[in-house]
């Protein structure tokens, strides 16, 4: 049975030596289900299951199994190796029979499709330490769009058409939520992810509602990025419990969707500087990834972090947000902050901007909605002011998955806001296409930030129009971002000459040419006073 991309249910119910008939594709998603032969007053407490997978070359993993309500309990797993995979069980309860010593094996096949994701496999860090690669190599751009409540409230044929689109216009990635941010904590149903009716307890009806919107994604070839639990300045009652209890519940969900192809965002707006939250938060961090996950994980702060995170044994990459703010501080913090220094830490990871303004959201200080505009001088910036990793996009009607016939609201929203599938087409969104037309053409992973070569700001006293500029470091390539169009003087003496310098417009996707590169410094005029890019290549 080849169920990929997707899944190989096989249900173990008799002997422990059942055999799961069916085949998967390398990097799939094998599932298989355990029966409970007892009760328990809470499975969810009362017994812990774990499997361990032995790979064709004898390397074991360790996966949990998650209960899935009754007696049911079901575990998934990828495997990362071509061959006859074996698995054996262990419960916490070893006189349950359903749940210890079970064991069973599966063949896992190559992959024989053309989807990135499968073929070159999971992500992880490039060996230099600044951007991600896939497996096998091959650079991944991480072009991200925010839907955070999208997975959760979306029924099964909208989920599919914003996936469609979102693939269609150049999207590697979906950030969403496993646990609801900000519009509360139940789902349509009326219904929490847990409850506490006998001390922590899970409901499984919440997940099962969204299991295939977290599968959709990768069915779609794009990754998952998923916030488990939300920080919201403390306030989110299941940060507040016991740190061994937010284990138990970051644990389930990532023992429920691991084996997709994910990255996991550990908390997500957390005011991790103040008081003791970052010591809670590493705790946490240490109790729900042990040492032999390989999913790659960050956490999601209200700006900044990574001083904090960056030595801890499940942080990867660096995640920030330069958010919603639009004052001169908030301006500058991303133009000359901590992402365009941190970067240089040794030894070095990725630095990725999870949440730049949003498209359409009010900002903070002005109190005026984002435009395009400012939403792709965000982007840019974000790409340039640190090595270039990949960047998240996002729309305030599609990441709080608004609908103007729902008579509720959601954060920064009124009567004139267009609905989420009418936000999919902003102009915002279609800048974002261009964008990956431009660095797709290019050795993004190779650049490095390179202020050195602008000569002069042209609107040294304007923030808002503050330049950008990144090269690699045999000088062979340099992009440079101007919010706004003046006279431009940089230095080229460390590129490689000769050279040909052609503006990009970022809002149409059109080439212009600028001129040929001699000499030490150049200037040049962009072709309206509009938003340009600059690229420079031998």
């Amino acid at each position: 049975m080849w169920l990929l991309p997707g899944i190989l249910a096989v249900a173990i119910t008799g002997a422990s030596n059942d055999l799961g008939q069916g085949q998967i594709q390398r990097y799939g998603v094998f599932e298989t289900a355990l029966q409970s032969e007892r009760d328990y007053d809470s499975p969810f407490r009362d017994a812990s299951v774990e499997l361990t997978f032995t790979a064709p070359s004898g390397k074991q993993r360790k996966r949990d199994a998650f209960w899935e309500g009754g007696r049911a309990w079901r575990v998934r797993f990828s495997p990362d190796e071509v061959g006859e995979w074996a698995w054996q069980s262990e419960c916490s309860d070893a006189e349950n029979d359903g749940l210890h010593g079970r064991s069973g094996r599966f063949r896992c096949a190559p992959y024989s499709g053309e989807e990135p994701l499968y073929k070159h496999g999971p992500l992880k860090i490039s060996d230099d330490g600044f951007s991600f690669v896939h497996e096998d190599g091959t650079p991944f751009f991480w072009l991200g769009d925010t839907a955070w409540s999208g997975v959760l409230e979306a029924d099964p044929k909208d989920w599919a058409h914003y996936l469609r689109t979102r693939k269609e216009q150049g999207f590697s990635l979906i950030q969403v939520a496993a646990t609801h941010p900000r519009r509360g904590y139940k789902d349509k149903a009326g219904q929490g992810f847990y409850s506490m009716e006998r001390g922590v307890c899970i409901n499984p009806s919440f997940f099962q509602r969204v299991d295939d919107n977290f599968a959709a994604i990768n069915r779609q070839g794009m990754m998952i990025a998923s916030v488990i639990l939300w920080e919201s300045k403390g306030n989110v009652p299941e940060t507040n419990l016991p740190v061994d209890d937010i284990v138990r519940l970051a644990r389930y969900i990532v023992a429920r969707y691991d084996a997709y192809q994910i990255a996991w965002i550990l908390g997500g707006d957390g005011a991790y500087f103040r008081g003791n939250r970052a010591e809670h938060w590493k705790r946490i961090g240490r109790g729900v990834f042990p040492d032999d996950r390989h999913r790659l994980v960050t956490i999601h702060p209200s700006f900044w972090a990574a001083n904090f995170f960056r030595d801890e044994p499940w942080h990867d990459f660096v995640g920030y947000q330069s958010g919603h703010g639009d004052n001169l501080k908030a301006i500058r913090r991303l133009t000359h902050g901590p992402p365009g220094e941190d970067w240089k830490h040794h030894p070095p990871q990725p630095v990725l901007n999870l949440e730049p303004c949003y498209e359409e959201i009010t900002s903070y200080s002005r109190k005026k909605r984002f435009k395009a505009r400012q939403v792709r001088r965000a982007l840019y910036w974000s790409l340039l002011v640190s090595p270039t990793a990949g960047v998240t996009y996002g729309h305030n009607s599609v990441w709080q998955w608004y609908d103007r016939r729902d008579a509720s609201r959601g954060y920064s929203l009124d009567d004139q806001d267009k609905s989420w599938r009418e936000a999919l087409h902003s102009e915002g969104a279609a800048s974002v296409g261009h964008l990956k037309s431009f660095f797709s053409a290019l050795p993004w992973w190779k650049l490095r930030p390179s202020q050195e070569m602008i000569a002069e700001q042209p609107w040294e006293k304007d923030a808002e129009k503050h330049v950008m500029a990144a090269r690699t470091e045999d000088g062979s390539l340099a992009v440079v971002y101007m919010p706004a169009g003046r006279a431009l003087r940089i230095n080229i003496g460390s590129l490689v000459r000769p050279s040909v310098a052609q503006w990009f417009n970022p809002r149409s996707g059109q080439w212009v040419m600028a001129a040929a590169v001699t000499g030490e410094t150049l200037t040049l005029m962009p072709p309206d006073e509009e938003d340009w890019v600059l690229r420079i290549r031998r």
